[in-house]
């Protein structure tokens, strides 16, 4: 299977196996309508192996997830199943697992699916097993998180508990206690294994400072946010993701005086595949029905403020776009170390400025991938800084490199 694909299920009662080359740990969610679980009850991982017609079991290198759909409650509309490092500081680069979805009575394979191009995450959602017009159906989502199986869990509504204080070192340490299900893989100490069992190391909660590149996901809780290259911000205040107009402005400035740097502001759309769905640039000025605009082109990159600007109607999105990749390039073949103070930054509807990324360390080249936007498995949107460069002087030369940062 390939990310976003889906097949019917032929049989009622499925085994998803997970297997890497390090060892894992493997949850199972029941999710509502909503996209959250009912209650913590609905979290199956090694600590809590049995849900409402869902189990939780390993051996060896290899931990599985069993669906029954018949048993599954009928306010349930999806199982996900996910993976989290049990390394502490460990990430998915180079350690891609596979997922394969099993006839759990004759063993036969229905669906093997093995997310590609992984990196910074430390947890993802392999596949799911939803519902669909009364027919059970596989996805492959291979969705990523930066900030461990502590950030799949809050996605989906389970109750994370902060870690207590620790002692003062001249204190005896206390004895393990027993702990409620969403906690231990989050916060708190797991109650012991059974005999056999591989010992897991449970998740640490997200911290409230901004994370190191690459190393977590922020909100905009506290204000704006300044990102860095590879830092991801998800586009959610007050519990609420960002559903309204919001306006992406890129700007730069020629870096010699009196010369004028002519750039081309771009976003592209795709699927779930990676698949283009159109691009909207200075010949394009709006595309999908006019859920992305764009502001026209500069020519000569003079002048305070945003140089391009492309808006962009979130609740206006089709369904199947899942990824929008914003670019600049040089069609005049112009480098961008012959550019000076190249940003993006995304504001709200009433021009108040949420996220900034200020580009450093130009490249001799003619383009670079700015800024992502990926549709997360459970609704909001995520913002990732990129500062990818590369050569291309259109925005269609851009497609593949932009698909393949997705």
């Amino acid at each position: 299977m390939t990310p976003g694909s889906n097949l019917p299920l032929t049989a009622a009662r499925v085994a998803v196996e997970v297997a890497a080359p390090v060892r894992l740990d493997v949850s199972g969610l029941l999710l509502a309508a909503d996209g959250k679980v009912r209650s913590d009850a609905d979290f199956v991982f090694y600590n809590q192996p049995s849900g409402p017609g869902v189990t939780h079991s390993s051996s060896g290198s290899t931990d599985t997830i069993t669906v029954d759909t018949a048993a599954i409650p009928a306010e349930i509309d999806k199982v996900v199943v996910t993976a989290s490092l049990d390394t502490p500081g460990g990430t998915f680069a180079g350690t891609e697992p596979t997922g394969t979805v099993r006839d759990a009575a004759s063993g036969a394979v229905l669906a093997t699916f093995t997310p590609s191009q992984l990196g910074a995450e430390t947890a993802l959602v392999l596949v799911e097993v939803y519902r669909r017009g009364g027919t059970w159906k596989v996805r492959a989502v291979g969705q990523g998180y930066a900030n461990g199986l502590a950030g799949i869990a809050t996605d989906f509504g389970v109750t994370v508990e902060e870690p207590a204080p620790a002692p003062a070192a001249t204190a005896p340490p206390a004895a393990p206690g027993p702990v409620s299900a969403p906690a231990a893989p989050a916060a708190a100490q797991p109650a012991a294994p059974a005999p056999g069992a591989q010992p897991v190391q449970p998740a640490q909660p997200a911290q409230p400072a901004a994370p190191a590149p690459g190393a977590g996901k922020i909100n905009l809780d506290k204000g704006r946010v300044s990102l860095q290259k590879n830092q991801s911000v998800s586009l959610v205040k007050d519990n609420q993701p960002l559903r309204s107009s919001l306006v992406m402005g890129l700007g730069w400035e020629p870096a010699f005086r009196g010369k004028s740097i002519d750039l081309d502001a771009s976003v592209i759309a795709f699927d779930a595949r990676r698949k283009k769905i159109d691009e909207c640039y200075f010949g394009k000025l709006a595309i999908l029905r006019g859920a992305i605009q764009h502001s026209g082109d500069n020519l000569t990159g003079e002048g305070a403020g945003d140089d391009e600007t492309i808006r962009v109607h979130l609740d206006g999105l089709p369904p199947e776009v899942t990824g929008l990749v914003f670019t600049v390039n040089s069609f005049t073949g112009q480098k961008f170390s012959e550019v000076a103070k190249a940003y993006c930054r995304l504001l709200d509807e009433r021009g108040q400025e949420l996220v900034r990324f200020d580009l450093t360390d130009a490249e001799p080249r003619t383009a670079v991938l700015m800024c992502k936007f990926v549709r997360q498995f459970s609704g909001e949107w995520e913002m990732t800084a990129l500062g990818q460069f590369l050569d291309g002087r259109t925005v269609r030369s851009l497609v593949k490199p932009a698909g393949q940062a997705l």
